[in-house]
């Protein structure tokens, strides 16, 4: 009887386990997926930076580009 009842003790902690472990493996996953996700927002997010530091200096060469004028017809004046 005694030994029945450490095998049912046993198999229960089994199952427990069993569970746990079936837990963690889909936490795990999840954790996979949203590493993925947050590595493509973060190249998304990366290429936008690149592309407004491109515009600002264009328009960084476009306002020296006009003061350079500005200046040229101060001068002729």
């Amino acid at each position: 009887m005694a030994n029945k009842t450490f095998r049912q003790r046993i198999e229960s902690d089994l199952a427990t386990l069993a569970e746990r472990v079936d837990e963690l493996v889909l936490l795990c996953e999840q954790l996979v997926q949203e590493k993925q996700s947050l590595q493509a927002e973060q190249s998304a997010l990366q290429a936008e930076r690149d592309e407004l530091v491109q515009q600002n200096e264009q328009a960084r060469a476009r306002i020296e580009a006009m003061v350079a004028r500005l200046k040229g017809l101060e001068k002729s004046l």
